[in-house]
């Protein structure tokens, strides 16, 4: 069993820690910036007996402790993972993993030397879901156009507007739409159709300095893909990939739902089956544990690792 513990006491840790509960983890510990807040949440989740830290650095320290999950603001990824993967942790840390490539580089170099799993969490990428839009891709013909979209209207933007600096939008942690809602766009866009000719993006900039929407057109040869993200507004359409012998369409592009192959001549067909939030999060931490305990996983560890690289890199030229 994997003894792990959460850095961060927000709402994706709280489904964090759910889907954790059947799976190879348990957790033991809980890290917050107050003793009070961390209690507060290990009581709100049902573990009463999980310790608390008030510092990375404490619970680097605690030998007790196997793996971290880190849910803690952008800005403050690439301190806490360097502390936690040099006392020997295995961490998996949300999204974006860094905000720099060369961060990136320079962690995952450690945890190699090290014998760590360092990976970063990425909903879509261990569901049933992509397996099956890769595999149907061929069905689609010539792939001329792709668009992916992730728009949705942030609970944080009215306090923005009253004049609050929620931490979603605060520049000086690494907050913006892009980081939080762009990744999960260009993340299929490399994935399915690999490494473009070129990349061209525009942002939306908010009076804060931090961005809150924004386009980019990839292009390769024969192809163009096209992505979409927005905090200031609510999508209510599809992304899709289109080819002249069918279409994929991809109701929530971030978790992998909804995913329809249309045929040319109008029917369609599910690729996979719905998955509640928590069940697509728990394929990431299952992904986690194989990888810690050396089992086969739905995407290798080095592919994943590779395309996390492959994404910091392109969302550092779109900045």
């Amino acid at each position: 069993m994997i003894r792990y513990a959460i850095v961060g006491t927000s709402w994706i840790s709280e489904e964090f820690h759910i889907t954790s509960l059947c799976s190879d983890m348990v957790l033991c510990g809980v890290c917050s910036r107050t003793r009070e807040r961390g209690r507060a949440f290990a009581l709100k989740i049902g573990q009463p007996d999980a310790e608390i830290f008030t510092s990375v650095e404490g619970l680097a320290a605690s030998p007790g402790v196997d793996a971290v999950y880190v849910a803690s603001p952008n800005a403050l990824h690439v301190p806490q993972c360097e502390t936690l993967l040099g006392a020997g942790k295995h961490v998996i840390c949300e999204k974006p993993i860094t905000v720099r490539p060369e961060q990136l580089e320079h962690l995952q170099d450690l945890a190699r030397r090290q014998g760590l799993v360092f990976m970063e969490a990425i909903m879509y990428l261990h569901t049933p879901a992509r397996q099956a839009v890769k595999e149907a891709l061929d069905s689609l013909g010539e792939i001329a156009s792709a668009h992916f979209d992730f728009s949705q209207l942030s609970s944080r933007y009215d306090q923005l507007k009253a004049g609050g600096m929620p931490n979603v939008f605060n520049p000086a942690l690494g907050g913006g739409a892009w980081n939080d809602l762009g990744i999960y766009c260009i993340y299929p866009a490399l994935d399915f159709f690999g490494e473009p000719l070129d990349l061209a993006a525009q942002r939306v900039r908010l009076p804060n300095g931090a961005d809150g929407a924004g386009a980019a057109l990839l292009r390769y040869p024969g192809r163009q893909v096209t992505l979409t993200w927005s905090k200031l507004g609510q999508s209510r359409g599809v992304s899709q990939i289109l080819g002249d012998g069918g279409t994929i369409a991809i109701r929530s592009v971030s978790q992998f739902q909804g995913v329809t192959l249309c045929g040319r001549q109008g029917g369609t067909r599910s690729l996979a089956p719905p998955l509640e939030k928590h069940e697509v999060m728990r394929c990431e931490a299952r992904a986690f544990c194989d990888y810690i305990l050396g089992r086969e996983a739905a995407v290798p560890y080095e592919e994943a690792g590779a395309l996390a690289l492959r994404v910091a890199r392109w969302m550092e030229r779109a900045r």
